[in-house]
């Protein structure tokens, strides 16, 4: 087993990253723009065939709407090596050694292992998908989409499948749930959705999650809330062909599983590093391990600070990701930047349904010991008498005492989305929904009714909690 120096030729500064996607690369990369070759030395490791690609946007590649895998990656590895990151493809690290600053990787292929010592470590691990411990999980034909090996491994498995059937089942209704529910629509599949919540959707509250629901219905896929799997069954030849609930069997020729992920954190467990309540590695504002000067952190693997609740949340996103690993290379490149938190913001859709968060939902608020008001209420996204004004329904909280906004959620057609990104702002801001009224926000027909519906949610949201103060 051979082991590489600490530091390079005349006694550069060695960065290693495992991991190369979001964080991972954006850290090798902002790190090599700040110090060149002659002062750093980066070796990435990523277990996988791909690097700095989009996962979020696989389900659009599966379901048609991108017509190619290569549009996913932003940067391939040619391009990184070209850049002087030292980028090592089908390698997978195995243990980390704190005290000897070293990691030791395994080649996928060859098996070969070895040593490389580093001054400065950032683990990107990323989340896995989490994979229900259920009879017939691992049968051919269930698939869980977290990286674009899976996402190509699903769509070979659709092209198989057309000689067999085309009943499709989703476990899990989150968004990787709905949007691939989505997909496999597109695709020509009879699809059915196996929820073990009351509605989908749970970043949302139930009757935001109902509309939902309602507009999936009415594209044709069938919605089965309040069920648990409890078996994946498979035909002689070991290809799935059902899924079974305690109270059904519904047939399905593929399976995908949507029912979230888990940060990735077993080797940085392994090496003693600290974890959160829900099992990413805690950081502090520069995005450094808490209790260890050089090893830092980033992307779906870490627990970041909730702005709203002062809690710690694990919220797995590439914006987030990206952020971090910006932050960890200007560190490590001898910079100084940090990652105050989140609001938690996040946007999906099902066909033409938009949907939009930020902020707590009601069950947040209620964790975090906040008392709150809440307020829906029916808009438009355009003016009401202006060509393609569609429906838009808006829920806002805010604290009962001192009227601060606490989240928004909103479901709706075209423009209703991108709409959250003012109440993430003014969340950030620490505004009260009183506040929020007087926002100089853009007004024309085309694009908002006079009040916009979110200023609409702020002002009656204000009179609720006056009326509450009494």
């Amino acid at each position: 087993m051979s082991e590489s120096a600490r530091t390079g030729a005349a006694g550069r500064e060695r960065l290693v990253v495992i991991g190369g996607d979001a964080a991972g690369m954006s850290a090798a990369s902002q790190a090599r723009r700040l110090k060149g070759p002659g002062e750093l030395d980066v070796v990435a490791f990523e277990r996988g065939h791909f690097t700095s690609y989009s996962a979020c946007g696989i389900p659009y590649w599966v379901g048609g709407d991108v017509d190619e895998r290569d549009d996913l990656i932003a940067r391939t590895p040619q391009e990184h090596r070209a850049r002087g990151i030292d980028l090592r493809l089908r390698t997978e690290v195995t243990e980390i050694d704190l005290a000897g600053q070293r990691v030791r990787a395994r080649d996928v292929d060859s098996g070969a292992e070895s040593w490389t010592s580093y001054d400065d470590l950032v683990i990107a691990t990323g989340a896995r998908p989490i994979r229900p411990d259920l009879p017939g999980a691992d049968a051919e034909g269930v698939h869980g989409v977290q990286t674009l090996d899976d996402g190509q491994d699903l769509l070979d498995s659709l092209a198989r499948t057309r000689a067999h059937g085309r009943h499709a089942v989703v476990v899990g209704a989150g968004y990787i749930g709905v949007e691939m529910a989505e997909a496999l629509i597109k695709r020509g599949y009879l699809v059915t959705v196996v929820n073990r919540g009351s509605e989908p959707m749970s970043t949302l509250d139930p009757d935001m999650g109902r509309l939902v629901h309602e507009a999936m219905e009415g594209l044709g896929i069938t919605m089965v809330n309040d069920a648990e799997v409890t078996e994946l069954l498979a035909d002689d030849d070991g290809r799935v062909r059902a899924v079974v609930t305690a109270d059904a069997e519904y047939p399905a020729d593929v399976v995908v599983l949507g029912i979230g992920v888990r940060p990735e954190t077993a080797l940085a467990e392994a090496a003693g590093l600290p974890l959160g309540a829900h099992g990413g590695l805690l950081t502090d504002l520069a995005m450094r391990v808490r209790g260890h000067e050089n090893v830092w952190a980033g992307g779906d693997c870490v627990e970041v600070l909730d702005l709203v609740s002062g809690q710690e949340r694990h919220i797995p996103l590439g914006t987030h990701a990206n952020k971090h690993g910006q932050i960890i290379g200007t560190n490590v490149g001898g910079g100084y930047a940090t990652f105050p938190g989140v609001v938690g913001t996040a946007v999906s859709k099902v066909c033409d349904l938009e949907i939009a968060r930020t902020g707590l939902r009601e069950k947040d608020a209620r964790r975090a010991g906040l008392r709150y008001e809440t307020v829906t209420v029916e808009s438009t996204s355009r003016a009401g008498y202006y060509p393609g004004a569609s429906p838009m329904t808006v829920k806002m909280l805010a604290e009962r005492r001192t009227g601060r906004l606490l989240g928004v959620q909103i479901v709706g057609r075209e423009g209703a989305a991108k709409r959250v990104d003012i109440a993430a702002v003014a969340l950030t801001a620490g505004m009260t929904a009183e506040r929020m009224t007087t926002l100089d926000l853009g007004y024309a027909p085309p694009f908002s009714p006079v009040w916009d519906p979110v200023l609409v949610a702020a002002r009656k949201a204000a009179v609720k909690v006056r009326d509450a103060r009494g």
